[in-house]
């Protein structure tokens, strides 16, 4: 468990509060930008699901997918472009976004539209990308790398930290186990947690198969939610999950992305089990 000691913090978008020791928030959407109808699509029917359960939540989507298997891969309209879609979205929708940043200068440009700056697995050492996020002032989560111990994020944290940032949220992803496998050690969560910062768990990522596909990754989908209990069991601020109409026919984590139906009984799920592990917070 946490140290009595650790202050714990939380980082507020929009509606809705990260914070280890509050009700656990949400922040879905598709992997990555296909089209403007498809976003249009899924935030439409997210944004009318999360209302009917009276429940905030982040709308996430990449605007380039830049870390993909292989050179075929879809990546989407282009950071520049995929930036002018998201901004259009928001504008309809009126929900937070999340995206994810690649390099130093898109940092400053997605702060422009963007809510939440994200900062993917494999780049969570980069001290330059850490510092460019943490400089515009906006929302960051921190992808733990695969490869790295969930006592090292802290590391990364501190480079955010250095720029007075402070909004800051870490993120369990799995951990390298093998060739073309990821597993989640639900120790992590507990570890993760002693930065004082809100912890989120990302539940569709978490069962990748990277690679698995040879020019592909594949994925494990059917895990994606009792996995998702487990650290909810466990204790942590948010779930991010990616999702989909049709997983099958997406052009990027189809194989691990929820089917977008299935959502609210994912939602449904976890919050209850919040419920029963979070302390009782005074009314």
């Amino acid at each position: 468990m946490s140290s009595a000691k650790t202050k714990h913090v939380g980082v507020t978008v929009g509606d809705v509060t990260f914070h280890n020791e509050h009700p656990v928030g949400f922040i879905a959407g598709p992997c990555s930008l296909e089209s403007e109808e498809l976003l249009l699509q899924v935030g439409t029917t997210l944004k009318q699901q999360f209302r009917d359960m009276r429940i905030p939540f982040i709308l996430k989507c990449s605007a380039d997918k830049a870390n993909r298997t292989s050179v075929k891969s879809f990546r989407g309209p282009g950071f520049e472009r995929g930036l002018e879609i998201l901004g259009s979205v928001k504008r309809k929708l009126g929900v937070p976004l999340l995206t994810d940043i690649h390099e130093p200068w898109h940092a400053a440009a997605a702060a422009e539209v963007i809510d939440i700056l994200q900062i993917p697995a494999f780049l969570s050492r980069q001290t330059d990308l850490l510092i460019a996020a943490g400089r515009t002032g906006r929302a960051i989560n921190i992808k733990k790398a695969q490869f790295m111990a969930p006592w090292d994020i802290v590391n990364a944290v501190r480079k955010v930290e250095s720029t007075g940032n402070k909004k800051i949220m870490v993120c369990e992803r799995g951990t390298i186990f093998g060739y073309n496998n990821l597993v989640v050690d639900m120790r992590s969560f507990e570890i993760m947690r002693e930065t004082g910062y809100p912890v989120i768990y990302d539940a569709t990522h978490s069962v990748q198969l990277p690679g698995g596909r040879g020019d592909a990754t594949d994925g494990q989908r059917h895990f994606a939610i009792p996995l998702t209990r487990g650290a909810v069991a466990v204790g942590v601020a948010g779930v991010f999950l990616e999702t989909h109409p049709d997983p099958r026919k997406a052009l990027s984590d189809g194989p691990n992305s929820v089917f977008l139906k299935d959502v609210p009984t994912l939602v449904k799920q976890v919050r209850a089990i919040d419920a029963l592990v979070k302390p009782r917070r005074p009314s």
